[in-house]
């Protein structure tokens, strides 16, 4: 499967001071994250980032993934837009060099063949920044009405108990 957010680097290509590299994502791609996601909607996706090389050919990549999603509301299922700002912080590995598992260490990104696809490591990080359960300003669940009532299959039940 080839990514639907691809931008490949070469990490011998960045230079010896860094450099800054701003990716955003078209219209297209953001179609296919969206239905790769089950997004409704995937409005904006981009990122503004530092590179730096380290030692053994390591890059260090520094900062901001910001885009703006539209998913379905876990009770209604009306539209929820939200828009997101995550920190960046990767290294990318070489070819041969393992991952690293410390806690604080920044995620490292594995390359092949020296070229590692920034896009795709994005892709992947907004997905973990996606809210898993996203509801809708006042959407509330029967049992979060607050009636006081009993509700579900063990209501009926409920009502046979012993009122202290």
């Amino acid at each position: 499967m080839s990514p639907e957010f691809s931008r490949t680097l070469v990490l011998a290509h960045v230079p010896a001071g860094g450099q800054a590299l701003r990716l955003e994502a078209d219209e297209a791609e953001r179609a296919a994250l969206a239905r790769r996601f089950g997004l409704l909607a995937l409005h904006a996706l981009g990122a503004e980032l530092r590179l730096s090389p380290g030692p053994e050919g390591r890059v260090q990549v520094e900062g901001a993934l910001r885009a703006e999603v539209e998913q379905a509301c876990v009770v209604s299922l009306e539209p929820v837009r939200q828009r997101l700002e995550e920190a960046v912080a990767w290294r990318l590995l070489p070819e041969g060099i393992e991952p690293s598992d410390g806690d604080d260490d920044p995620d490292d990104i594995p390359s092949e063949g020296g070229v590692a696809d920034l896009g795709e490591a994005l892709a992947q990080q907004l997905s973990l920044a996606l809210d898993p359960y996203p509801r809708a300003p006042g959407a509330t669940l029967p049992a979060e009405a607050g009636d006081g009532a009993a509700h579900g299959p063990f209501a009926a039940l409920a009502k046979l108990r012993p009122r202290e």
